[in-house]
C-alpha cells in the first residue's frame, strides 16, 4: 500500500520548509511514500522553496488559477500515485509514527477515510484555551465512527482511499466532501485517536472568531450543494448524523435567541420565568466577563461558557452571511 501526502499551501514561505522537513522525517518506507505540495498560486517564493527539495522526491504542483484550497488539492490528486491520499495543511505538525498508524486503519476494507484528532498547543506549550471544546468534539467523532461514520474530518490532517477522492467538489469543504464520498461508496470514515495533528494556537486570538465564521460558512455552502445527503432512504443513519451534527448544531444560536425572547414574553405569567431569565442573563454575563477580562478564562467554568458563546456567535454570523448569499471559495491560512 502506497501513500501520497498532499500539502496544500498558499504564500507559506515562512513555514513551508519546516512542514517539508517534518514530513520527510516521518517513519514510513520511502519507496511507498510521495510528498506533493499543492500551491494555490502562491506568489511569495513558496514554490521556489519547494523546488529546493526536488532531489529528495518532493513534487510541486501548481493550480492554474487561485480558486481555493480544494481546487489546489484536486490538482494534486490528479498527479498523485498513491493508493491512499493523505491531506495536510502547512500549520500541522505530524508525529513520526502517524502515517504507519494511518495505514493500519486501511487494512479494514470497510474503512474509506481516516481523520486525525486535533491537539491545539499555545505558545507556552500548553493546551490552548478551548481544549475542553476540542475534547468534546473529538469524543463526538468517536461516537459517530461507531455508527455510520464521520460526517466531517479534521480538515488539516486526514486520509482517504483514492477511489473516495474521484468525485472532488472544489466548491465544498474537503473534510465534508470526503466523508460524503465515503458514505456514497458504502464505506465508513472513522476517527483515529492514535493519529494526532498538532496545531499552534492563533497568534491573534481575535482572528479565531473569523476562522470559525469561515469554517461554518463553508460547511453550510457544502451542505447546500449536496442536500441529498439528508435523505435517510439513500444514506440511512449517515443522513441522521448529518442532520444532528451539522444542521441542528447550526440552528442552536437561533434556538438560544428564541429561548431568550420567549422567556421575556412569559416573564409575567409565572415566577419560574423570572428565575430562568436570571439564569440566562448570568450565563451570558460570564461570557462577557471572559471577553473583557481574558485572565478569567483560566477558570474552567468561564472558559467553557466563553467558548460556547463564541462558537454560537460565529455560527449566527455565518448563518446571516449565508442567507445573504455570501460564499467563500478562496482561502488564506490563519497565521499561527
Amino acid at each position: 500500500m502506497s501513500l501520497s501526502v498532499i500539502v496544500t499551501a498558499f504564500n507559506e514561505k515562512d513555514r513551508i520548509r519546516e512542514k517539508i522537513e517534518n514530513t520527510l522525517a516521518l517513519d514510513f518506507p520511502a519507496d511507498r511514500l510521495e510528498l506533493i505540495v499543492a500551491s494555490d498560486c502562491s506568489d511569495d517564493g513558496t514554490d521556489d522553496i519547494v523546488r529546493e527539495y526536488a532531489e529528495q522526491g518532493v513534487k510541486l504542483v501548481r493550480a492554474q488559477d487561485r480558486l481555493g484550497k480544494e481546487n489546489a488539492q484536486k490538482t494534486a490528486i490528479q498527479a498523485a500515485q498513491g493508493d491512499i491520499l493523505v491531506f495536510s495543511d502547512v500549520a500541522t505538525q505530524i508525529p513520526s509514527d502517524a502515517l504507519l498508524a494511518l495505514e493500519r486503519y486501511f487494512q479494514d476494507p470497510s474503512i474509506g477515510a481516516v481523520s486525525s484528532e486535533d491537539r491545539f498547543i499555545s505558545t507556552d506549550g500548553k493546551v490552548a484555551g478551548e481544549g475542553a471544546y476540542v475534547r468534546y468534539e473529538m469524543w463526538l467523532r468517536r461516537q459517530e465512527s461507531r455508527l455510520a461514520g464521520l460526517v466531517g474530518l479534521s480538515g488539516s490532517f486526514f486520509a482517504a482511499r483514492r477511489e473516495v477522492c474521484e468525485q472532488w467538489d472544489i466548491h465544498a469543504p474537503s473534510d465534508f466532501n470526503t466523508a460524503l464520498n465515503t458514505a456514497r461508496l458504502k464505506l465508513r470514515a472513522v476517527t483515529a485517536p492514535d493519529v494526532l495533528g498538532f496545531y499552534k494556537d492563533l497568534k491573534d486570538p481575535r482572528k479565531e472568531y473569523m476562522r470559525k465564521v469561515r469554517t461554518v460558512l463553508r460547511g453550510m455552502a457544502g451542505l447546500a450543494r449536496h442536500s441529498e445527503v439528508l435523505n435517510p432512504f439513500k444514506f440511512g443513519l449517515f443522513a441522521f448524523q448529518v442532520f444532528s451534527h451539522k444542521l441542528m448544531r447550526w440552528l442552536v444560536p437561533w434556538f438560544l435567541l428564541g429561548l431568550l425572547i420567549s422567556n421575556v414574553f412569559l416573564l409575567n405569567t409565572h415566577p419560574i420565568y423570572s428565575l430562568t431569565l436570571i439564569g440566562q442573563a448570568a450565563f451570558y454575563l460570564v461570557a462577557v466577563i471572559g471577553q473583557l477580562w481574558p485572565a478569567t478564562r483560566e477558570r474552567s467554568l468561564v472558559k467553557i461558557i466563553y467558548f460556547f458563546i463564541q462558537v454560537n456567535l460565529a455560527i449566527l454570523d455565518a448563518s446571516i452571511k449565508f442567507l445573504r448569499g455570501n460564499r467563500m471559495t478562496t482561502w488564506k491560512p490563519s497565521a499561527r
